[in-house]
């Protein structure tokens, strides 16, 4: 197999995985005509039609699929062979690619990676905060890290916390003319300061269980927003109750700025976890991250 071959394989394999050429190019690092001119070329020299396009979308033909199928595991062990070879060198080196929501990434993540780029300065790590949950074997990444009640039950999942609680918080002035809820029911006669989860589109619903009950509160307000430190903010300032989680609002709750309620309707729930596919080959890097993320560097 000539050199350009080989590339135009791979070319090919990121379009269809990506199923746009213009993620499949960014993540390349080539343009979406260059990118575009490599595959006509390949079905060409195959003679056979490996992608269809339309105006919208990009999804491969039943020959294109078996192309794929092919392809992925034989690059990944080329990959995992790579793997192996680098790390007979005497430094672990590499560069990992994780997703992660921001509050872990700030909380859990953020400190483990910059003790492990510390001591191993060969080591690259890119961070993609996203609160969207993103097919990590699609878009390339080595890992994630969400909530364990979200990760698919073919990977695997390393817990990084205890358990979480969800909190609903309300700052002092505005409790001054409105009465405390007692219960969830009791939030419809308040304003709640709505999140609009970024992947669905959909709002956070404000979930409450108590004695194996379990009551979806319907709530409403004058704000809603996709980003968790104005929700806090705009809380702060008072206006209206926000659903939060604990360890988010907890310093404010400690100081008095925030009042908590409702807390014997947020039972816990599994935390934070990192997430890798089954079949992937630890890299030194990777299983030096994991060590970083379970206290051990």
């Amino acid at each position: 197999m000539k050199r350009n071959e080989l590339g135009d394989l791979i070319a090919f394999l990121a379009v269809a995985e990506a199923k746009s050429f213009t993620r499949a190019a960014a993540r390349l690092g080539t343009s979406q005509s260059s990118l575009s001119e490599t595959v006509r070329r390949l079905e060409e020299r195959l003679d056979v039609r490996l992608l269809t396009r339309t105006t919208r979308t990009v999804a491969p033909t039943d020959a294109g699929r078996q192309l794929v199928e092919t392809l992925r595991p034989a690059l990944d062990g080329i990959k995992d062979q790579l793997l192996r070879l680098n790390e007979t060198r005497n430094r672990p080196a590499g560069r990992l690619r994780i997703t992660s929501s921001k509050y872990a990434a700030l909380t859990i993540l953020g400190p483990a990676v910059s003790r492990l780029l510390a001591l191993y300065p060969s080591i690259q790590v890119e961070i993609d905060v996203n609160s969207s949950f993103v097919d990590i074997v699609r878009d390339g990444y080595d890992a994630g890290v969400r909530l364990g009640e979200n990760i698919d039950k073919d990977m695997i999942a390393v817990p990084l916390s205890g358990d979480m609680r969800m909190a609903v918080v309300g700052a002092p002035a505005y409790f001054v003319e409105r009465p405390i809820p007692k219960t969830p029911q009791e939030l419809a006669g308040h304003l709640c300061i709505n999140r609009r989860m970024s992947d669905t589109g959909a709002l956070r619903l404000w979930e409450f269980s108590q004695n194996n009950r379990t009551v979806n509160a319907p709530v409403q307000g004058q704000l809603t927003t996709n980003d968790d430190d104005l929700v806090i903010r705009s809380c702060l300032a008072g206006d209206g109750l926000a659903f939060m989680l604990e360890g988010s609002v907890r310093g404010h709750v400690d100081d008095g700025r925030l009042v908590r309620v409702l807390e014997d309707w947020c039972p816990p729930f599994p935390g934070f976890h990192l997430y890798y596919p089954s079949r992937r080959q630890s890299s030194a890097a990777f299983r030096l991250l994991l060590d970083a993320l379970r206290g051990r560097l």
